[in-house]
């Protein structure tokens, strides 16, 4: 079963979450996330949302996997520059075959 993480980010400390970010990259793709979108929001439509939010999504083979990346070492090690760097919620969503 496909299974997407989907990240909302409002970056607050842009120096901090640059070590975040540096951490990273390249992670996802070892654990075989395939990134579709990545960007600033352009437009609200409905709701509420904050000025300059960012969406990441990435899909994985399955949930093990998606959250085999969320938990690994390098992840977490990063994880610790984001902590008051920005605002972030993160979803798994899961899609039945």
């Amino acid at each position: 079963m496909a299974t997407y993480i989907i990240a909302t980010v409002s970056v607050t400390d842009p120096a901090r979450f640059g070590e975040y970010l540096k951490g990273i990259v390249g992670l996802s793709d070892r654990f075989g996330g395939e990134t579709s979108v990545r960007g600033a929001v352009a437009e609200v439509l409905e709701g509420d949302a904050p000025a300059g939010e960012r969406v990441i999504v990435t899909k994985y083979k399955d949930t093990a996997t998606a959250k085999s990346y969320m938990n690994s070492p390098e992840y977490q090690a990063a994880k610790i520059h984001r902590i008051g760097a920005a605002n972030v919620t993160i979803r798994l969503i899961e899609m039945p075959d």
